[in-house]
């Protein structure tokens, strides 16, 4: 029996509520909605909210994609699905806020199908939560990985955030920068093994806390006072998450690879960025402190 279904309708209730809610704490703009379809086969719909009082540009996706074959980003890990019929569904986003002072983020929660010419229907879960601040507040950090905790709570306890943690600095990894794209959160795939109904769950306790651990921050920074400074050090680091997005990120290749819609993979990607030949912050500044939260620890 396939879970597509529960899974589906899932992801649309947590699409209309996360733009709901950041519809009402941005108050200056609303998500533009572009439904799309997939020639292979699925659609989606993609949103985009722009130039609004706090953020610049945030985008969620919904998108549910079909196949024949599974593309070698998909089945690295499994090679005996290699080729197989598959079905992908997941919701995505990316917020790029104004605020120099009000953190980048990203969430998504994913799933998969294929079915194998011989065996049964394989299927998984995938997702997180992650953080990237310019100038980062200790307290929001904290907050931050605290949800992520106390969600994992019922599904493993201390064991399963340690683990997803670990992962998400692991993934979340500039190699060619030798510093992390942030401050982490939850990072999982590949999650299978403690039965459908359980793994549904810890999914929807990462979509549902989502909004728990950003929108508190959200309220603390967007109107916290910058200058053009601060706005060109914002545009300097947004080059690192373009960077980590076209080198490394595995859903940026899984969609292009599975002849996905580019202007919803790259959507994900800041409105202005700039980058600047061997820049180097001074010694002692608001800039150089960044460096510090650049690399995983324990942040409870």
């Amino acid at each position: 029996m396939s879970h597509i279904p529960a899974v589906r309708d899932y992801l649309h209730a947590l699409q209309d509520r996360i733009c709901l809610a950041i519809e009402q704490a941005d108050g200056g703009a609303r998500f533009h909605e572009d439904a799309w379809q997939r020639p292979e086969g699925g659609g989606g719909r993609s949103r985009v909210l722009k130039s609004g009082a706090v953020f610049e540009q945030a985008g969620i996706g919904f998108s549910e994609v079909a196949g024949a074959a599974l593309p070698a980003s998909a089945s690295a890990q499994r090679p005996q699905i290699a080729g197989a019929p598959w079905r992908a569904m997941g919701v995505s986003l990316v917020f790029h806020p104004r605020n120099p002072y009000l953190p980048t983020t990203h969430m998504n929660v994913r799933y998969f199908e294929a079915q194998p010419v011989h065996g049964d229907a394989v299927w998984w879960f995938g997702g997180g939560f992650d953080l990237t601040p310019f100038y980062p507040f200790a307290e929001d950090v904290r907050h931050w990985h605290q949800v992520a905790r106390d969600l994992c709570a019922p599904f493993g306890g201390e064991g399963r955030y340690q683990a997803h943690k670990r992962w998400c600095d692991e993934y979340f990894f500039l190699k060619h920068r030798n510093e992390t794209r942030g401050v982490g959160g939850l990072f999982f795939d590949d999650l299978n093994a403690d039965g459908f109904d359980q793994c549904f769950a810890y999914q929807r306790a990462v979509g549902d806390g989502f909004l728990d651990a950003y929108l508190p921050l959200l309220a603390r920074r967007k109107d916290h006072p910058y200058g053009d400074a601060q706005r060109q050090f914002q545009l300097y680091r947004r080059g690192r998450y373009v960077e980590f997005n076209l080198v490394y990120d595995r859903g940026t290749l899984f969609g292009l690879q599975s002849g996905g819609r580019t202007e919803s993979i790259l959507m994900s990607l800041p409105p202005l960025v700039r980058w600047e030949y061997d820049w180097q912050p001074q010694p002692g500044s608001a800039e150089a402190a960044l460096a510090d939260y650049l690399r995983p620890r324990d942040w409870l």
